[in-house]
């Protein structure tokens, strides 16, 4: 039995689901893996699915019927491992633009110095990126500042994907009025730590561009970011986070 669990969403993701889990499974910390698969048309799932065979007890798969966001998955996959008893909760990309080896960093912020949330922060040491064109280092490194400016966060890395989360964020957060889905859901999940006054800390990671398969970025997710903050800063002015 392992206390943490590393969830992976993934829509498409045939060319770095078994890499990406058996990276995680070669750390020295044991680590259980839960995929949340929105039924991916390469067969994603089904890799996965031939995995379990590989790594039983260790590797999980939550199958959904249809590409329904970022934000539900994880949602999906918090309340699951909620369920299952799991202490510490991560969020991580399967393309390894989020290196597994940096999860123990994560885990020992949580476990040993008191984080309730640690971030795998590609900021707070400067601006620590790999293979990203600078117009999107600079959108992704001046949205943090926005969302520090609307909400008064002291994060630097606002919208990182790369997370740990102690059981009792989870269970205090209220996962069901949680609203968005992109970039917007990974500022929402800190503001509404934020808010309950939970201890987040940020730990330097290297965020590397994926290599295979192909970005879920969109217009819509980052129109979604920059008026959901707003939302968010007002639902709090109004007591309903």
């Amino acid at each position: 039995m392992s206390d943490g669990i590393v969830i992976i969403p993934t829509y498409n993701e045939i060319e770095n689901i078994e890499s990406i889990i058996r990276a995680v499974f070669a750390l020295p910390k044991t680590f259980h893996i839960l995929i949340v698969d929105d039924n991916s048309p390469d067969k994603t799932a089904d890799k996965v699915t031939e995995l379990q065979k590989e790594f039983p007890n260790q590797l999980f798969l939550a199958l959904r019927k249809k590409k329904a966001g970022l934000g539900t998955a994880y949602v999906h996959g918090f309340k699951w491992a909620l369920q299952n008893d799991y202490k510490y909760i991560f969020e991580m990309d399967a393309d390894f633009s989020h290196n597994p080896n940096d999860l123990e960093k994560l885990y020992d912020a949580c476990h040993n110095h008191g984080a309730d949330l640690a971030i795998g922060s590609r900021y707070v040491t400067g601006v620590n990126v790999v293979n990203w064109p600078l117009s999107r280092v600079l959108l992704s490194y001046f949205a943090s500042v926005y969302v520090r400016m609307i909400t008064g966060m002291k994060i630097m890395d606002a919208t990182a994907g790369f997370i740990c989360y102690r059981r009792e964020v989870l269970e205090k957060v209220n996962l069901d009025a949680i609203k968005f889905i992109g970039y917007a859901f990974q500022i929402e999940m800190k503001y509404r730590a934020f808010a309950k006054n939970f201890n987040i800390q940020e730990v330097p990671v290297i965020f590397t561009d994926r290599t295979k398969g192909q970005s879920k970025m969109s217009g819509a997710i980052i129109k979604e970011a920059i008026f959901g903050v707003i939302s968010l800063r007002f639902r709090k002015f109004l007591n309903r986070l």
